[in-house]
């Protein structure tokens, strides 16, 4: 069966990224599955997203633009639900990328967000396709 099974983001600062990642998952309907001093996991549609600390970072910042991961993609919902999301996004330590363009950054046929977070993370919300 394909798929992923997880993924795991280390982060710098756990207290942040709780509150920051944590707004955003819950608003995406993700759900807290565990929780323990160096992370937590949240589960959607059958996989699970682990946010943690290790002591073998090698930086306090994630850049996006090095070779690795440059965002995750997340399913957002009706058009309506990203705009909803999006619009809120700020108030929880999200700055949206691409506003100009907003919300066919991605072309004309394509709803979707762009979000990064203070530690360099960037977020991109995908509405279903109508």
């Amino acid at each position: 069966m394909a798929g992923f099974h997880h993924v795991e983001v280390w982060v710098a600062d756990l207290v942040q990224a709780r509150a920051v990642w944590g707004w955003l998952l819950q608003e995406l309907g993700f759900e807290r599955a565990s929780e323990w001093s160096e992370g937590e996991s949240w589960e959607a549609g059958g996989a699970y997203l682990t946010l943690t600390t290790s002591p073998n970072l090698s930086g306090q910042v994630h850049d996006r633009r090095a070779p690795g991961v440059n965002h995750l993609a997340f399913k957002g919902g009706t058009p309506e639900r990203v705009d909803t999301i999006m619009a809120k996004a700020q108030e929880h330590g999200w700055k949206p990328l691409y506003q100009e363009r907003y919300p066919h950054a991605g072309g004309p046929d394509y709803y979707a967000g762009w979000l990064e977070n203070t530690a360099g993370f960037k977020a991109e919300i995908v509405a279903d396709e109508t």
